[in-house]
């Protein structure tokens, strides 16, 4: 059951993103799954019988709003954070494109998801839950309020039309190792067919470099040319020497540990240490709340 408190929280989302939605309020609509007259509605404080309990649902799950008490977590501002916003920034600005190939646990997504989160017509892909190329592309449409659901032709025409009416669109297309190889093809026309207006970043961990670099020496059609439109080359936010990257992940650590609660970092820092020498920072994050709960009870 939806309550009053959820339907505030998730109406003050909706007003956090619309602030950095680039279209009309018709295709922010879309975005979320209601109609126009709906969401005017509920901008006005009409709560009650203009949206289904399944549409509340749906609206918090996309913009992130937890329906039970959850802890407020505070960005901390990482060398990882930096280094990946940095490079965010300057695809968009520019309409460029780059692919970060990194170590997992890292933060990558958490920085990619806050990005969008504050900048208007960034877009973030969990390629993980859109694997095939009309999945992936109708989602990126929904995402930017173009009409998803008809004949998959239109939909791709009609997102490319609108990508380039926007101001420095970015597509941020996260996991992008667990694409089947038709998204990969896709995502090469759609970088033909919006080259200079859009920005893309495309991030993965250890094997999405494997898997590129092993299907450009079969020659596998289309990955030469996939690796050559994102920059011919690997982005790294970890050092490689050992010494450097275990330092750099101890001072991620700490400075997540110390934004987030009171406890001594350096006693949760060890608690989180995986059987490779670094830190986890999903247990990091357990870790945290479990400290926090313990603090309420």
């Amino acid at each position: 059951m939806i309550t009053e408190n959820n339907k505030k929280e998730i109406v003050a989302a909706m007003k956090e993103n619309r602030a950095v939605f680039g279209g009309s309020d018709t295709k922010y609509a879309k975005t979320l799954g209601i109609s126009p007259s709906q969401y005017s509605r509920v901008m006005r404080g009409e709560m009650e019988r203009i949206l289904s309990d399944a549409n509340w649902m749906s609206i918090a799950r996309r913009l992130g709003v937890e329906l039970v008490s959850e802890m407020k977590w505070n960005v901390a501002e990482t060398p990882v954070y930096r280094y990946i916003t940095t490079q965010l920034e300057k695809c968009q600005e520019e309409s460029l494109s780059a692919l970060l190939c990194d170590c997992s646990d890292i933060g990558k997504t958490f920085t990619a998801r806050t990005y969008c989160r504050l900048h208007t017509n960034a877009v973030y892909v969990d390629c993980s839950q859109v694997k095939t190329k009309t999945a992936l592309i109708r989602y990126i449409a929904k995402e930017y309020g173009v009409g998803h659901t008809g004949r998959y032709a239109d939909v791709y025409e009609d997102l490319v039309f609108y990508l380039k009416t926007l101001p420095t669109p970015l597509i941020i297309l996260d996991e992008a190792g667990d694409l089947q190889y038709e998204a990969f093809l896709e995502i090469k026309a759609l970088w033909n067919a919006t080259e200079g207006f859009v920005g893309y970043y495309m991030m993965g961990a250890d094997g999405l470099r494997e898997k590129i670099t092993r299907s450009i020496s079969a020659m596998k059609v289309g990955y030469t040319e996939i690796f050559s439109r994102f920059g011919k080359r690997y982005l790294k936010a970890i050092p490689a020497n050992r010494e450097e990257r275990d330092r750099m992940m101890y001072e991620t650590a700490v400075m997540i540990i110390r934004a987030n609660c009171n406890a001594d970092a350096d006693t949760v820092y060890r608690r989180t240490m995986g059987a490779d020498g670094m830190p986890s920072l999903r247990r990091i994050n357990k870790e945290i709340r479990k400290l926090v709960t313990l603090k309420r009870a």
